[in-house]
């Protein structure tokens, strides 16, 4: 099985990524942040040549889930279970979103997840064009729960 690491160097040859240029352009070395980038082209322009709805949101799909894997561990149930996303501005030209996670809140977690069934943790990024400008404001809510035999799923 792949590591974090490897599955974010090699994230630009999934199909969907690779189609719409999406490529992760940084990681922190202890795995709290991931920086990820889209340059606007054919392939990602919607009808009116800013960049299409969807690719905004997949540049945001995985990472906050990946963070927390890679730091929970094998004992837990890490699930995207809902998502926001708010348009701001069109998005042109390069647009870059940082996904982070400090240490602190992982340990956080943890410690509530001692005493909690579930959590549902809600993390926001904005994805900023070249000029500094907010493109879109996304907001995640993740499910996280310690492994029992019977959880498989969020609706456990």
């Amino acid at each position: 099985m792949l590591s974090v690491k490897q599955v974010l160097r090699f994230m630009r040859f999934w199909p969907p990524y690779w189609a719409s240029g999406i490529r992760v352009r940084d990681f922190s070395e202890d795995l709290t942040r991931i920086t990820v980038s889209m340059r606007l082209s054919r392939r990602n322009t919607n009808y009116v040549g800013t960049h299409f709805g969807g690719n905004l949101y997949s540049m945001c799909d995985p990472w906050y889930m990946f963070i927390l894997l890679e730091h929970l561990g094998s004992n837990y149930i890490v699930w995207d279970k809902a998502a926001e996303i708010d348009f701001v501005y069109p998005g042109r030209g390069t647009v870059t979103a940082d996904f982070v996670i400090p240490l602190s809140e992982i340990e956080e977690l943890k410690k509530e997840l001692l005493t909690s069934t579930k959590l549902l943790p809600i993390y926001s990024t904005e994805i900023i064009d070249e000029s500094g400008r907010t493109v879109a404001r996304v907001r995640k809510t993740l499910y996280v729960k310690r492994k029992t035999p019977q959880s498989e799923s969020p609706n456990a």
